[in-house]
């Protein structure tokens, strides 16, 4: 019986992908998820969404982490309902997701497989590039429209959050640093797709 619960955990632990050890450098994390950089560059040469800025916001959104949820809400100590049904790598509400599968025709895509969100990613930049004119390079107004929804950043929502303004500072900035990372070890990446 030990041995079939033993068997049991092993299965269920190789299921789950760990976040990177070291989510501040690029190549670190490319290095230990080979098959994350073919799914970015994938998405990057679709869309045209860098692959430091899908990225940095993932890092911001979920820590990598493939099934991060919001934290529940509390009433003495005892948690309740989550603030909203984002979920996976990308935080994605179910709504944005649903719209997503629809209109791109990939009812089987997951929001904890990471190729499927670097997907979505791609996508959603490319909506706010259509319809809200914001360049996918722009990091700080993706993150924006990114959080807000499209809606939300054409009415300004974000303006009067300064919160949030700093949150998309900081996306913008690991975006540049990760952009000077990837310039180190985009060759030796490349070489491993050959």
């Amino acid at each position: 019986m030990r041995i079939l619960l033993l068997i049991g955990l092993s299965v269920l632990t190789a299921c789950v992908t760990t976040p990177p050890r070291d989510p501040s450098n690029l190549c670190a994390i490319f290095a230990e998820k080979e098959e994350w950089y073919e799914s970015a560059r994938r998405s990057e040469l679709k869309w045209g969404l860098p692959i430091p800025v899908q990225m940095a916001i993932l890092w911001q959104e979920s820590s990598f982490v493939e099934d991060a949820r919001p934290e529940r809400i509390r009433f003495l100590g005892i948690p309740l309902w989550r603030p909203s049904s984002a979920y996976g790598y990308g935080q994605v509400l179910d709504g944005t997701w649903d719209w997503y599968t629809e209109a791109a025709g990939r009812s089987q895509a997951a929001r904890d497989d990471f190729a499927d969100v670097v997907e979505f990613l791609g996508w959603y930049s490319d909506q706010c590039r259509r319809k809200l004119g914001i360049s996918p390079h722009d990091a700080y107004n993706l993150y924006l429209a990114y959080h807000e929804g499209l809606g939300g950043w054409r009415n300004g929502a974000h303006r009067g959050n300064p919160r949030l303004q700093q949150v998309a500072r900081r996306v913008a900035w690991t975006a540049r640093r990760y952009a000077g990372q990837l310039t180190r070890c985009r060759l030796h990446l490349e070489s491993r797709l050959e």
